[in-house]
């Protein structure tokens, strides 16, 4: 569909016709779950968004990249090709799961370096552009970003360099068009913009629902940055940012660069725009909420609807007193909030009183929820300084059996098991001596226990089933014995032929952790099944096993790399040799900085028409604390909520 828009020059009214981006090529899909194989679905799906960029067939257009909801530590992201007129390219965050992605949440594009953090660096950003020689260090051969003409950007939020949706076509003094919408940009030059290229008449540049940011004060900042190359003031805009939210302490729009002798013009429609640098008339003020860098003559803006926040409205940092030559028309309702010592342009309504409103726009945008029933917010501490507890129910009361053990060294005695009453903490039994990583599991009126040993190396060994009908007199037998490995967190559950065990190996024919599975028709004796190895191409560890309904249901610990997150994941198996990850992934992540980096060691119960899921939060170095979250429903329903969208076959099981 081919939609009007109209923009309102003062007087002026201009007409242009948006250009199509219904999909016409060729639908390329990004996810962390997709075996990055050819991109064609989600099952197939590139891992990394360049990838899917690169795959680009042509220049005809109409081609999309569609992304999953989850973190993407990339930067300096350049497609094969640009789009064609009439015929857009789109990059699109699937926010809301509505093109398949099976998940809801933001879609983040991080540039931040993976090991040591933000990556304020010149021409470090999300949109790839770079100019030999800009310093010493800048040896690299120039590279334009010409090549996102005519791309559409949607429901993306791009953080952690220097530009984030800046598009800078650098010596390419071409025409250049695109479409950004329900973004966010955060950089710390620029939030979003372009600049360097020549005007496409009829088809502006477009910022629709966009919040941007830049964090820095020095240099040529902005929360917005245009510069279009005009050799005289253009009759209508070159680029339209429309209910955007613009924040910076240095100015929210700026135009131009120093040296430059070219014209810009901008449309802002139903924007807020926010300088936060309130100076004293004596301090170091910005030079405007509004800037023209070299002369103000440069720049042309025409406001509607708008709120401007900050020391002053307009400015120019090198020929200031120029700053009454930037050309302006305002339409409706145009106000400013300033210092009191400044004057509000003609047209410009002064707005003495504080516009909360508009202030309280500084924060993000909130991404699509996932469903409300798979939510596990009301999460509780259940016990500090512990990192696996297992719950169980013994007699009619629910229990929580600990493993309690030092966060390194130690000696034998140190290593132990308890199991207390979930409610009073009533102490009712000890046992398991120099044993840890445990789980539990209670038939015909008999506690079970499985755990591996510790030894003074250092190092856990096979896994041990503990026995006892009333909790004093207990058996002991090795029932999984390790093989060139150690062994470590374990889970049972029962299952149609008796009993399933999915056990926790750094076997050195992948990377550690895998998972391996056992079963048993008595919980005694134990069969393995090493052609049910799952995790053999990542890090997969502390496993929970339940069997419902037809499915061996997996909880697990995912390593997040790059990102420094340890997350919960789910996948199931009709068979425990082909498994499928929930779309929805993940079910658990840390939230807040009560919960650190980690949300691991997952073990789930039923109790009382409830299902409680635990899990254990820190930093995976010096703390760990277990906390437990309530899902208002039956174990079955939960496990198989996770599979409400088709499942993603993993790919890193034994073929």
């Amino acid at each position: 569909m081919i939609t009007a828009i109209t923009i309102v020059l003062g007087s002026v009214v201009w007409a242009a016709e948006e250009p199509p981006t219904a999909p016409a090529g060729v639908t390329f899909y990004v996810s962390k779950l997709g075996d990055n194989s050819d991109g064609r679905s989600w099952e197939t799906a590139f891992t990394t968004i360049q990838s899917a960029l690169d795959a680009v067939p042509d220049n005809k257009g109409g081609h999309r990249v569609i992304v999953r909801p989850d973190t993407y530590m990339e930067a300096n992201l350049a497609p094969a090709f640009a789009g064609a007129e009439g015929a857009y390219n789109e990059l699109i965050g699937d926010v809301d799961g509505a093109l398949g992605s099976g998940s809801q949440g933001r879609t983040v594009i991080d540039n931040s370096d993976p090991g040591r953090g933000f990556k304020s660096y010149d021409w470090y950003s999300t949109v790839r552009a770079y100019k030999k020689g800009w310093s010493n260090e800048h040896t690299e051969e120039t590279f334009s970003a010409i090549v996102w003409d005519r791309w559409a950007v949607r429901n993306l939020y791009a953080t952690g360099g220097d530009g984030a949706w800046m598009f800078d076509t650098v010596d390419d003094r071409e025409p250049f068009s695109v479409i950004v919408e329900d973004c966010v940009g955060i950089g710390r030059a620029f939030g979003g913009g372009v600049s360097s290229c020549a005007k496409r008449e009829g088809e502006p540049s477009i910022f629709r629902r966009c919040t941007f940011w830049s964090l820095d004060e020095w240099g040529d900042t902005a929360a917005a940055y245009v510069r279009v190359e005009n050799e005289a003031m253009p009759d209508t805009p070159d680029v339209i940012f429309e209910d955007c939210t613009l924040i910076s302490p240095q100015c929210a729009l700026k135009g131009n660069n120093y040296g430059f002798h070219v014209y810009s013009r901008v449309q802002l429609t139903r924007c807020k725009l926010i300088a936060l640098n309130f100076s004293q008339p004596h301090g170091t003020p910005t030079d405007g909420v509004i800037q023209s860098v070299q002369n103000g003559k440069y720049l042309h803006v025409d406001i509607e609807d708008s709120v401007l926040m900050g020391f002053k409205v307009f400015g120019v940092k090198v020929d200031k007193d120029s700053a009454g030559e930037i050309g302006y028309t305002t339409k409706g309702d145009v106000r400013a909030h300033v210092q009191y010592t400044q004057d509000v342009p003609e047209g410009i309504h002064t707005q003495a009183h504080w516009p909360v409103d508009v202030f309280g726009a500084i924060t993000m945008p909130q991404g699509p929820p996932r469903p409300a029933e798979m939510v596990l917010q009301e999460r509780e501490v259940v016990k500090e300084d512990l990192c696996e507890l297992s719950p169980i129910e013994w007699n009619g009361r629910l229990c929580h059996m600990e493993s309690i053990r030092p966060g390194h060294g130690g000696a034998r005695e140190d290593y132990y098991l308890l199991l207390k009453d979930a409610e009073t903490g009533e102490q009712l039994a000890k046992f398991g001596l120099g044993y840890g990583l445990a789980c539990a599991l209670v038939h015909e009126d008999t506690f079970y226990a499985f755990a591996s040993r510790w030894e003074d190396d250092g190092s856990w060994n096979d896994v041990t089933m503990f026995r006892s009908k009333d909790l004093e007199n207990w058996d002991a037998k090795v029932v999984i014995q390790q093989e060139d490995e150690h062994l470590f967190n374990s889970s049972v559950s029962a299952c149609p032929d008796g009993f399933v065990m999915a056990y926790e190996s750094n076997d050195g024919q992948w990377p550690a952790f895998t998972t391996k599975f056992a079963t048993s028709p008595d919980l005694e004796n134990w069969t393995k099944k090493p052609e049910s190895t799952f995790g053999t191409n990542r890090y997969t560890a502390c496993p929970c096993i339940r069997y419902v309904n037809g499915y061996y249901y997996v909880l697990y610990l995912e390593r997040r790399a790059p990102l420094h997150m340890f997350e919960t994941y789910i996948t199931r198996s009709a068979d425990l040799r082909n498994w499928e990850l929930s779309a929805a992934n993940p079910v658990l992540a840390p939230q807040g900085i009560g919960e650190g980096i980690n949300a691991s060691d997952p073990d789930i119960i039923e109790w009382n028409g409830q299902t409680w899921v635990y899990f254990a939060v820190g930093d995976q170095l010096t703390w760990m604390d277990i906390r437990r979250a309530p899902y208002d429903g039956s174990m079955q329903a939960f496990l198989e909520g996770w599979y409400r969208t088709p499942g993603i076959p993993d790919h890193g099981v034994v073929k």
